[in-house]
């Protein structure tokens, strides 16, 4: 009866708090709309409309802002990530599909879903698009002010309702703090960029240049293509040699770290709310277990359920320290993918820059362009569903693995039943063995006396070709009835390893757990595929490199043909003499402000009285 009370006091635990989140987000679109309506206004539009378009009267305003770029984007790539963690919570919502906004039948939920993945997109879209502005004073002070809003509103209700009816203190807190603390990194973020960009304003600073398309990692990469290969310096370390080694010349995009960030958090939540369900759970069964011992105590332990009785009961008390105890193997298998899929997505696209894609299954090498353009949208939110019904899968069956271990060899000797579980145990080994042995020894016999002699010594094995015929013949008679046994457990070992790498492997988008041929069905791996092809043909250190040095190359001729002046050098391509340059712009200066040659100071005196002579000839230019 002290579980009924404990729940009964758990669910007794209410709080009226003045802030609700979910209501908050809705308000939330007024500024966020808001702040976009600002940021679109100071973008400079690439293309203008025609004069005859009704729009024309707002010039080369309100262009087109983007939250990020999914492909390209190598710097802030930490503040992006953050900034998908501080959406952690509402994510989360979604995934539980908490969102109900409206009554629609069942066939039309998808809808509602993606209206309420809209409207959390665009609630937090002014934290990606203040990070990706360029009018870094403008968008520092935005988004600082809508992250401080968001920021308090989360302290508010942290702590005007702190506890919560499953957790029970501080359950607000662990729910929340991971959005926090990701809020409270952006507030530092923005006012970083707010303190950067206020002397650049006031001209104490000189304004940053137009930014490069070639990233400083991608030109190392080439260059480090170009020299000759350097003989290794040293052995490598076991972690460096086993487990991961820093590379130099490679940034993970911006979208990945967002996705590990963002997964992260979410596995986080999902644990907590796993757990929240089994505290649930459990005490449902303690009650269930207090009437078993109700029942028992009724019938003083001698009715003919007893038995059975003790037997759910232990069952029961199994079954909750098998799962308590794998929450932590569980969730330490999904965080060590998240890790092991960034480094196969370093050694993935590695290979596709070197030509390589023998990797891929051969349907998948040339993948459809609009499949990839997709899949590039898709990744990160399948990766994370991945990831977390992975979760889920993986403690199941680690749970059933425990449940398992339990009555095969803890229980058994807690009964005082150690040498039945022993005597069982060796003859289920000595089995296995006879069986496994028997597999082994066909092997041997058959290399040994039924296959010809190496033909060089060098040969590692012998040649394909049969020896001693009728003894084979005789030997394949008499086994085929055995064999025909030994498939029955072949065949169910077989499923029985399919079902676990199946259920192990199923949070790892990287790699199909579909046979050879059935790939095409496996749609995680699909969008993997599609996402690699799309960072290959767009993030290529080469091809940018070869792409800035055309940008630059007509930069600089433009620049030249400005200027009306034309230096050509074999060895370094086109250049521009300084001296030149400062007299052509010293005579345009003349030319536009006659009255200025005359009070131009020279040393001879010839300098004034030759651009005076040339000026009444220049006038009409």
């Amino acid at each position: 009866m002290l579980a009924a009370s404990t729940r009964t006091r758990r669910l007794n635990v209410t709080c009226d708090s003045s802030v609700d989140r979910e209501v908050f987000l809705h308000y939330s679109l007024i500024p966020s709309l808001l702040i976009i309506l600002v940021l679109s206004f100071l973008q400079r539009r690439e293309h203008r409309r025609q004069r005859d378009d009704t729009f024309y009267l707002l010039g080369d305003h309100f262009g087109i802002i983007m939250p990020l770029d999914f492909v390209g984007t190598f710097s802030n790539r930490w503040s992006y990530g953050v900034a998908f963690g501080a959406t952690a919570n509402k994510v989360m919502f979604l995934f539980s599909e908490g969102y109900q906004p409206l009554k629609v039948p069942q066939w039309a939920q998808a809808f509602v879903l993606l209206l309420g993945g809209m409207e959390v997109g665009l609630s937090y879209f002014p934290f990606f698009a203040c990070l990706s502005s360029e009018f870094r004073l403008v968008s520092s002070i935005l988004g600082f002010s809508y992250s401080l809003t968001w920021f308090v509103l989360t302290i508010l209700q942290i702590s005007q309702c702190p506890h919560g009816q499953f957790l029970g203190r501080f359950e607000t807190l662990i729910f929340y703090w991971p959005s926090l603390l990701c809020l409270g990194f952006l507030l530092g973020r923005f006012l970083y960029m707010f303190l950067k960009a206020l002397p650049t304003r006031l001209g104490l600073e000189p304004q940053a240049g137009e930014k490069s398309v070639l990233e400083a990692h991608q030109a190392e990469h080439v260059k480090r293509l170009l020299r000759k290969p350097r003989p290794q310096e040293g052995e490598k370390s076991w972690f460096q040699a086993r487990v991961y080694e820093w590379d130099p010349c490679f940034q993970y995009p911006s979208r990945m770290i967002g996705t590990l960030v963002l997964a992260s958090i979410c596995l986080y939540l999902f644990i907590v709310m796993e757990f929240c369900v089994f505290l649930l759970v459990r005490d449902e069964l303690d009650i269930f277990e207090d009437r078993l011992q109700s029942y028992l105590n009724h019938m003083n332990e001698t009715g003919t359920l007893t038995p059975v009785i003790l037997q759910v009961k232990e069952l029961i008390s199994v079954s909750k320290g098998a799962w308590v105890v794998t929450i932590f193997p569980a969730s330490l298998t999904c965080i060590s993918y998240l890790f092991h899929i960034l480094a196969c997505y370093r050694k993935h696209i590695k290979r596709l820059w070197a030509g390589d894609k023998d990797f891929l299954p051969q349907k998948f090498q040339n993948p459809s362009s609009a499949a990839s353009v997709v899949a590039i949208a898709r990744y990160s939110g399948w990766q994370i569903a991945y990831i977390l019904w992975g979760y889920l899968i993986i403690h199941v069956v680690q749970s059933l693995c425990g449940v398992m271990l339990m009555y095969s060899l803890v229980l058994p000797i807690l009964h005082h039943q150690g040498l039945e579980m022993l005597r069982g145990l060796g003859l289920g080994v000595l089995t296995l063995s006879v069986v496994v042995g028997l597999m082994i020894l066909q092997v041997w016999i058959a290399g040994r006396f039924f296959l010809q002699p190496k033909l060089g010594t060098a040969d590692k094995q012998k040649p394909l070709a049969l020896h001693n015929r009728r003894a084979f013949h005789n030997f394949n008679y008499f086994l085929f009835f055995y064999n025909v046994l030994l498939g029955l457990g072949a065949c169910l070992s077989r499923l029985l390893i399919s079902c676990l790498l199946g259920t192990w492997l199923i949070a790892r988008i990287d790699r199909t757990i579909m046979q050879s041929g059935y790939e095409d069905a496996d749609m995680g791996f699909k969008a993997w595929v599609g996402m690699l092809f799309v960072d290959h043909y767009h993030t290529n250190p080469v091809l940018v490199s070869f792409c800035h040095i055309l940008i630059t190359s007509h930069r600089d001729r433009k620049l030249q043909k400005t200027m009306q002046y034309w230096y050509l050098n074999q060895s370094a391509g086109p250049r521009v003499s300084a001296r030149a340059r400062m007299r052509w712009l010293l005579l345009q200066t003349l030319v536009n402000n006659p009255r200025l040659a005359v009070l131009r100071k020279s040393k001879s005196g010839h300098g004034s009285r030759e651009f005076a002579q040339i000026l009444p000839t220049c006038s009409d230019c």
